[in-house]
């Protein structure tokens, strides 16, 4: 075999070839690009031996383990199509590998690589290959991403709105809605601070109400009304005007958001509604598009990547983890996972709740063993993940009996 370590670069790749015994064949360092990847084939050409050359092309590129510390980008999509085994090595792997083999502290990009070779010769059985996800997974896994990305930069801008109100317009939070909801985005920006709040008259707000389809509109703007007139202490007036200078960027930060979330939510249910496995996520309860597309995409769709429904769950981060030494024994949540999936998981569970009577059954259960809301949403996640891991494994869509029966708690 030939091992391979690439430590990359935004314009450059330095490049180590080691052999079978360790010995160091290569060192080079290469430009980004078709230039660059067109290079590398020819050095792992050159080292290749003269055995290999009765070996089918297919068959002697497996022979090749490269060692990167990314999973993504034309280089490793380009890596993949020649036919090499590439594993995505987590850059503190890398870091533990460096500490243990030199003690002097040294680093260089050329000194990475070669740790990158030395752990693909010597302990790749510890480390994931790069998943062979096919196109369509991997471009759901794109949009979703995006997708989550923004809204949880949506949270963070309503977060900072939330936290300017409550220094100089505390009777906002009180009297009007989600910070996130059209029509408080709408009145915030028609009045950005307490006195101009105060000056809105019911007609006003019943037509913004209105046009946000809200319900019992004249009695929750006449509600609205009175606690934004009410006496409340206020900020110097220059603070004042600086504070609703921040809210009022804050309120088109948000909404230009919003529309970018919708637009991309589409985008994303357009491509879910393609995918092979799309009816399997959607048969599962607690899944929608969004939240199923988010989940798809953060687990692939090779279906040789995970080899057990453990594997599925360790990487979901569901699973929990033990320390046991001597007579000591912990059973600790998974906190180092893959944050995207873990997010979409939970929520998962919770949604599950209201769709499923065995989900329902099994939290109410566990809430029983005074285990805490979070503790116990994350083991129903753990269970939902194998479940998915079942349907898929079997193609088949769920089925309440077949996953709860067993603990006799489906509804009748």
């Amino acid at each position: 075999m030939l091992f391979v370590g690439d430590d990359w670069a935004e314009d450059h790749h330095d490049v180590e070839i080691v052999g079978q015994d360790g010995r160091r064949l290569v060192t080079k360092r290469l430009p980004e690009g078709l230039d660059g990847i067109t290079r590398l084939h020819g050095l792992i050409a050159g080292c290749m031996p003269e055995e290999w050359a009765d070996l089918p092309p297919g068959e002697a590129a497996a022979l090749v383990k490269v060692g990167i510390e990314t999973d993504r980008g034309p280089w490793v999509a380009a890596l993949v199509a020649a036919g090499y085994e590439v594993f995505a090595i987590n850059p503190k792997s890398s870091a533990h590998y460096r500490e243990l083999h030199s003690s002097s502290g040294a680093k260089s990009d050329r000194g990475d690589a070669h740790v990158l070779a030395e752990i693909v010769r010597l302990d790749r059985a510890h480390h994931r290959p790069v998943a062979a996800d096919s196109a369509q997974g991997e471009s759901l896994k794109l949009v979703a991403r995006a997708h989550q990305s923004m809204v949880w930069e949506r949270t963070r801008h309503v977060l900072r709105l939330r936290s300017a109100l409550r220094e100089f317009f505390p009777a906002a939070l009180a009297a009007y809605g989600d910070l996130d909801e059209p029509d408080t985005l709408q009145l915030l920006l028609i009045a950005p601070d307490p006195e101009a709040a105060a000056r809105l008259s019911a007609a006003k707000i019943s037509a913004v109400l209105a046009r946000a389809h809200r319900r019992n509109v004249a009695a929750r703007a006449l509600q609205m009304q009175a606690v934004l007139r009410a006496p409340a202490l206020r900020q110097p007036g220059a603070v004042q005007s600086a504070f609703a200078a921040i809210a009022a960027s804050e309120v088109r930060m948000i909404t230009a958001i919003s529309t970018e979330i919708a637009v991309l939510g589409q985008v994303v249910a357009d491509h879910f509604g393609r995918h092979r496995d799309a009816e399997v996520y959607l048969s599962q309860p607690g899944l929608g598009v969004i939240l199923a597309s988010r989940v798809l995409g953060e687990f692939g769709d090779d279906p040789d990547r995970y080899a057990d429904a453990k594997a599925r769950r360790n990487y979901a981060g569901t699973s929990p983890i033990t320390r046991a030494s001597g007579t000591k024994k912990v059973v600790l949540a998974r906190y180092a996972r893959n944050t995207r999936i873990a997010d979409a998981t939970q929520q998962w569970a919770f949604g599950s709740l209201r769709g499923s009577p065995g989900a329902r059954a099994y939290y109410d259960e566990l809430k029983a063993r005074k285990i805490g809301h979070r503790a116990a949403l994350r083991q129903l996640g753990n269970r939902w993940v194998g479940i998915l891991h079942g349907c898929l494994k079997t193609n088949t869509l769920y089925d309440e009996n077949t996953a709860w029966g067993h603990r006799n708690t489906t509804a009748a």
